[in-house]
């Protein structure tokens, strides 16, 4: 009886049972790193998923907010298109990239959070509230930070929640104009090659304990779209390199990319 039970439960709800991925499970005990991988096909419905538990789990999205925070922008016409340039204010970071002037293209490549937080100034709280809850965005903690919630904590997701929203992303499904969509998917190019193209984002919870990482994107195939995210701890910043190196092994190993 209790075997019946669980054939009419994966029948009935296919897509809330995973099995571990052996395969991504050696890649990641390989690297001696904890995380959680979720990679699933638009179009055959195939998901490949290590730790099941913590992709289901929500984490700070740091950075991986930025493709969220760029729809926004534009559509708000807080920014007017990739080349859109800000001064950088004289202030040295601790990341040498990001001590320059900015354009929306080299901010999000770069991950530069001085020019994410200008456009959060000028988008204001009351807007993204609006988004996030308009979008079903993860979870969006009361009272935050308008300039800053995304770091912090305050807006959290899990990786599962990553990919989907990825999906509509790619789908055009949420209410931004095509000209929005068209400028953030030339800022989250990441490599094109004639097998395939990458739009990704990275991230990386640095105040948290442990740290987070995240690489979340997608892989367009001639014969597919591969979504993918990436949730890993990072103890050691010489361990960031991680995030991107992980992802490209599991995908080369289950034959998305070269």
């Amino acid at each position: 009886m209790r075997k019946l039970f669980l054939i009419i439960f994966v029948l009935l709800f296919p897509a809330m049972v995973f099995a571990e991925d052996q395969a991504i499970a050696k890649i990641f005990a390989q690297s001696g790193i904890d995380g959680a991988m979720v990679i699933s096909s638009l179009h055959s419905g195939r998901i490949f998923m290590h730790n099941d538990a913590r992709a289901n789990c929500r984490f700070p999205t740091a950075s991986t907010f930025k493709i969220l925070n760029t729809l926004i922008a534009l559509e708000e016409k807080v920014v007017s298109g990739k080349d859109d340039l800000l001064k950088w204010d004289g202030h040295v970071r601790d990341f040498p990239d990001w001590n320059r002037d900015q354009t929306l293209e080299s901010a999000f490549k770069v991950s530069c959070v001085w020019y994410f937080q200008e456009l959060a100034r000028r988008i204001r709280p009351h807007r993204y509230r609006k988004y996030l809850h308009k979008l079903g965005y993860g979870e969006l903690r009361e009272p935050f930070d308008a300039t800053a919630f995304w770091l912090d904590g305050s807006l959290v997701i899990s990786p599962i929640e990553q990919v989907e929203f990825l999906k509509k992303v790619y789908q055009r499904s949420l209410p931004f104009s095509a000209s929005t969509y068209d400028t953030l998917q030339q800022v989250m190019l990441v490599e094109k090659t004639p097998a395939y193209t990458i739009w990704a984002k990275t991230g990386w919870t640095a105040g948290s304990t442990p740290q987070v990482g995240w690489y979340v994107g997608y892989v367009e195939t001639q014969h597919d779209v591969w979504f993918f995210a990436a949730n890993l701890d990072i103890r050691h910043e010489k361990e960031l390199p991680l995030r991107r190196e992980l992802t490209r092994k599991v995908l080369q190993e289950k034959g998305i990319i070269e």
